[in-house]
């Protein structure tokens, strides 16, 4: 392709400015878009690459969205700075090599995929605002991700019931409304922290706040009489509030951040007794969800719905992963080997 202006510098498009990462995990080299841009700037690259990543970034409407694409796009941009490979003459032999890392880091499938998928995306349009000649992740073989390989854990009804108990009489109203909140409408956690206070409202009857899903979609929640009554009270505390001023704040006035959902919802699950507390996140909520309502008979496309799955047989997945414990025969075979040992002679 030929521009007016060159896609990336001649020399050098991204240096290795940092030392190499041990592992493609942990803190990510960028945590906001504002960081990754900074993070290019600092390591030479054409102004247009930059203004076009910028507008890359602010096209998806959900600020945690945005911060989610940065984050995930910036591995890349190590990865690169560690192997000494120019991001703007990137072949697919690298972005092989690449994944090939992510998976040695020990990374479950779907922070791979989604990784893959944010350069891609990045390199997709670069190329479409004509300042990259090529998208070297374009036909790449990525991991196969299904709900069976997720290594979310779940919450019984009666493990919910604990940690909302705990929160609603140990903890702030803050969080007891964002830990109700969730466990009742399965919305995905950035959707949730997205929301602003004019999201809350009334439709025939019912209260109901909408949000921002997927593809910035917006889709409408019911709230349940538990989640109004705990919204009530967590806004009451804050005074006077404006429609749009964030839903879930700090105490400085900030959005409260993925990481400090996600360090809330364990913290409080661990004071509360939850026995894999440790391995819990704010997903853990909406897969609960989704097992508990088809255990109990609720039919497929309601919760589908809910959920605002496109495909039912994503939600199909929840029923198998709940199936695949609920009624794994080891529990019978406990039972012939108790029955068994009972009837052993007396040593």
């Amino acid at each position: 392709m030929t521009t007016s202006l060159p896609a990336v510098p001649q020399a050098t498009f991204l240096d290795p400015i940092t030392s190499p990462p041990l592992a493609l995990r942990g803190t990510p080299p960028a945590s906001s878009p504002d960081a990754l841009l900074e993070l290019l700037t600092q390591a030479g690259a054409a102004p247009r690459v930059v203004e076009a990543t910028g507008t890359w970034l602010m096209r998806r409407e959900s600020e945690h969205t945005r911060i989610a694409y940065a984050k995930d796009a910036s591995w890349w941009l190590a990865w690169c700075a560690a192997a000494g490979t120019n991001p703007a003459s990137a072949r697919p032999l690298h972005t092989d090599q690449y994944d090939a890392a992510l998976r040695g880091s020990g990374l479950a499938k779907s922070t791979r995929a989604r990784r893959l998928v944010a350069a891609s995306s990045w390199y997709e349009y670069l190329v479409r605002a004509e300042v990259a000649e090529r998208n070297p992740f374009l036909g790449m073989d990525r991991p196969s991700v299904s709900a069976d390989d997720s290594p979310t854990r779940g919450m019984s009804p009666a493990q919910l019931a604990a940690l909302l108990s705990y929160a609603r009489e140990r903890q702030s109203a803050r969080t007891y409304a964002l830990l109700v909140l969730l466990s009742t409408t399965a919305a995905r956690i950035g959707s949730v922290l997205d929301a602003r206070t004019g999201s809350l409202g009334h439709d025939k009857g019912h209260r109901v706040i909408d949000l921002t899903t997927k593809r910035n979609r917006q889709k409408r929640f019911v709230l349940v009489p538990l989640a109004v009554e705990a919204l009530e009270m967590y806004l009451a505390g804050r005074g006077e509030v404006g429609s749009e001023e964030w839903l879930f704040v700090t105490s400085t006035g900030r959005p409260v951040d993925e990481p400090a959902a996600f360090r809330t919802v364990r913290r409080v699950a661990k004071a509360a007794g939850i026995p894999h507390a440790d391995q819990l996140s704010p997903h853990s909520l909406r897969h609960s969800y989704a097992t508990a309502l088809l255990s109990k008979g609720v039919p497929l496309a309601d919760v589908q719905d809910a959920m605002g799955h496109a495909d039912p047989r994503t939600t199909r997945r929840y029923d198998r992963a709940a199936g695949a414990l609920d009624r794994s025969p080891s529990y019978k075979m406990q039972e012939e080997i108790t029955k068994a040992m009972a009837e052993l002679p007396m040593a």
